[in-house]
Parts: structure tokens; sequence; C-alpha cells
């Protein structure tokens, strides 16, 4: 069977209309990013263009902004991949930086309007046990081929790429890439916590080709559209993977993942993830 229907996601907490977010461009939401790790390893939220009512959580619990990574951070890192979507005034980026001199990944989604920040969502990875994979020193710069900016005769329209990145979730649920079809290009590589963990440079059994490549099913896996950059054809999915018993009873592994889309395929696949309870949320659904 061809072409199943990829599954049903959501698309990211507080959609505004593109022109209330158009007044803030890339550069404007690449500076929100710098402005935000700026701040957080200067332990100075007070730094931050705050909206009135703006919430932060960090692995989907609300906390007050100061507090969880805030408290403890003592570097960033080199390694940085934004994601700009300038559509929805969001800005995100996953992020390698230092807790008492000890890498972590950070996930980072910050929501713009009238040039204030009104939503900061973060998932923070500091160790194997919470990671699954753990690798952040293979990250030292961002990947090239995520830097790349395509053709805009290769780039599709915004609903298109979401379709396209959508065929990741779907295979997922059923446990295979093969039959949903999933539009993946014949070098496509995935980084998982800095494990290359399909396509060239992969060292498992049978992960050389990331579609035909043996997956679990997901019965349970759920997915938000977290942002889209419509310059560099990235799709960024925040996603539930469900439970599945591989991670603990009650856990599941929560993935930060951007996908590479262009000249209607996936290219590159890259995850930022963490295993936490299967039913808490995200703090934004």
């Amino acid at each position: 069977m061809k072409h199943l229907m990829p599954v049903l996601v959501l698309i990211g907490a507080g959609a505004v209309h593109a022109g209330a977010a158009a007044t803030c461009d890339r550069d404007c939401l690449r500076g929100f990013v710098t402005q935000y790790l700026d701040a957080l390893v200067a332990h100075n939220p007070s730094a931050l263009p705050l909206g009135a009512k703006a919430r932060f959580t960090e692995d989907s619990v609300e906390m007050r902004l100061g507090d969880g990574l805030w408290k403890d951070i003592s570097r960033i890192r080199d390694y940085r991949q934004d994601i700009l979507d300038v559509q929805q005034g969001v800005a995100a980026s996953q992020v390698i930086v230092e807790v008492a001199g000890s890498p972590a990944f950070l996930a980072l989604r910050l929501k713009v309007a009238d040039k204030k920040i009104t939503e900061i969502e973060t998932m923070v990875t500091r160790t194997q046990k919470e990671g699954a994979l753990f690798k952040p020193d293979a990250l030292q710069s961002a990947d090239k081929n995520m830097a790349f900016v395509p053709d805009k005769s290769q780039l599709a329209s915004r609903e298109v790429a979401i379709r396209i990145a959508n065929f990741y979730p779907a295979g997922l649920k059923i446990g295979s890439f093969v039959t949903v079809d999933a539009p993946f290009a014949p070098d496509t590589f995935r980084m998982e916590n800095g494990f290359v963990t399909a396509g060239p440079g992969c060292s498992r059994p049978g992960c050389e080709n990331i579609k035909t490549q043996k997956i679990m099913e997901h019965p349970f896996i759920t997915s938000r559209v977290a942002a889209v950059d419509e310059e560099l054809g990235i799709v960024l999915l925040r996603m539930n993977f469900g439970q599945t018993s591989s991670y603990g009873q009650g856990n599941a592994l929560i993935v930060w993942e951007a996908f590479k889309v262009y000249g209607g395929q996936i290219h590159a696949v890259e995850a930022f993830m963490k295993i936490m309870p299967a039913n808490m949320g995200s703090g934004w659904d």
C-alpha cells in the first residue's frame, strides 16, 4: 500500500495570522534567540522583552522564568540550529549548552508578538539516562545539510512541507516507512542526540537506508508542528512517541525532530530527545 495518510498533527501553540507575525523578519527572530541565550547564560531573565502574559515551560512543566536551566547553565556552546518561522512569529532552536561544565541538549521555542516574547517552551536533556542516546560532543556546529539554502524552485509550500514531514510519524505509528512510502532521499541521514542512527555513517545493522531500516510500532504517537522555516525548508515537529515499554513503565520518548524538506523529499533528520512520562502533555496542547 502506498502513500498512507500521515497521522494528524496539531499546528504549534499560539498560532497567529501571518500579518501579525510578519512584523518580525528572520533577522528579528534570530535576534530573539540570541537575546534569550545571552540572558539565559547571564542568569538574567529581566533582560528579556516579555509580553504581559508570557509563559515559560521546561520539560513540559510551567515554571517561573529564572528557574530550571536558568539557575545552573554555565555556557552556550557553538552548536546552534535555528528554525525561523516568520509566518507564525516563532523562533525555534536546537542548542548545545553546558551545565557546570557538562554538555546538555536544549530545545527551544519562542513565540514573538509585537516584538515581545509571549511563549517560551524548552526541553533540556542533561545525561544519557535522561536521553537514552547522549553524544553532545559530536555536535560542534550546525550541520551543513541543515544550513543549506535550497533553490526556491525546490522548496515546497508550507502546507506541503508539513505533509511530507508527517510521513515520518505516520511510519512510526505503524512501524514501517516503506508501507507509508515516506519520501526519503537516497542519502537521507538521521541524527539523534548526536548519534547517527540512519543513513551514511550509521554503524547499526540495516540502518544504512532510513526507509527500509527496521522500526518498531508506536501506536500512541502524537505530534505537533512547532515551527516551519520556509526559507531553509525545515519542519520542526515536537513528538511524543507514546508508551512502548521501551523506556520504563509509563515513560515515552519526547522528541524535537527537524526535517530538511526540499525537492519533494526528506533529506535530513536531526532530533533532540528526552525520556519523560508519556501522559504529562507538553504544557502547550
